[in-house]
């Protein structure tokens, strides 16, 4: 259990006791999880936040002796360690932190109540891409998924876009831009006119995945009416922009409201189609 526990602050950044109850032993004495937390902080290698307004709540944290003893975790090697260095920093980045925990674990229940696997580690936080002209697109976490029906397994991947109503809604959409940008961008070879290149060897993403993951963005933080709102303008970004309408005709775009998820599953049908169409699972758009 302690290892596990390092292993999730190590991969989420931060998560509340209940939150790590819930990826890691639901239906388990609460004393499960808190016992060895408050063990890995007597020793320092974590730490917590009290969340205000909460009845005390505490979000969890690695320290830089803990992140220093993640870092060779099989799980998280190539993860770039990121401690929080105290607790104001961690006040800082505790709101949209677990709020992607919260996405994170509807499709974790989800997927324990259909059968299909999704674990505490197929969702990683803050990947970043390149595009062109030097710029990178970090995606708020990609995730994946094994579908399992019958003998059958499919292996899903999507990025994941977590949208608690603090930017403009334009900048919301425009976030489709970027991600037409990643499954666009071929870089060219270096040292020769652009026009003695030879052909290159395909798009960046391919590196790291084999088809491009779909596209899913998830909203809280306003009122039904706002974000309905915000899905029009994701909606009208596929519907006018050339370069996100093209990526909409090849990869799965949607959009979903966080409670939804919540109380209903995300293979229910609460997911918007962004190029267009009737509701649907996420694993249907």
């Amino acid at each position: 259990m302690p290892h596990q526990l390092l292993a999730v602050l190590g991969q989420h950044r931060m998560a509340t006791t209940h939150q790590l109850h819930e990826l890691l032993r639901p239906g388990a004495a609460r004393q499960t999880i808190s016992a060895p937390l408050n063990k890995l902080r007597h020793d320092g290698l974590v730490d917590y936040t009290v969340l205000p307004a909460s009845k005390r709540t505490r979000a969890w944290y690695l320290t830089s002796d803990g992140a220093r003893l993640t870092r060779d975790f099989p799980a998280l090697r190539g993860r770039p360690p990121y401690p929080i260095s105290s607790a104001t920093a961690a006040s800082l980045k505790t709101p949209h932190t677990l709020t992607s925990v919260r996405t994170h674990l509807a499709f974790v229940a989800d997927a324990r109540r259909r059968g299909d696997e999704h674990g505490h580690l197929d969702w990683t936080p803050e990947v970043s891409h390149p595009l062109s002209d030097g710029e990178r697109l970090i995606t708020d976490a990609v995730m994946h998924y094994t579908l399992v029906e019958a003998s059958e397994r499919t292996k899903l991947r999507a990025f994941v876009e977590v949208d608690r109503t603090t930017m403009s809604s334009e900048r919301l959409a425009s976030k489709l831009i970027e991600y037409s940008r990643l499954w666009s961008y071929e870089p060219q070879p270096v040292g020769r006119p652009r026009s003695r290149q030879p052909a290159t060897s395909g798009a960046v993403w391919l590196r790291w995945y084999p088809v491009f993951p779909r596209v899913l963005i998830v909203l809280t933080g306003a009122t039904r009416y706002v974000l309905d709102n915000r899905i029009g303008d994701l909606q009208a970004m596929v519907a006018e922009h050339p370069l996100v309408g093209s990526l909409a005709r090849q990869v799965p775009l949607g959009a979903a409201v966080l409670e939804d998820l919540e109380a209903w599953g995300p293979t229910s049908d609460v997911w918007v189609p962004l190029g267009g169409g009737d509701s649907r699972a996420w694993t249907e758009l």
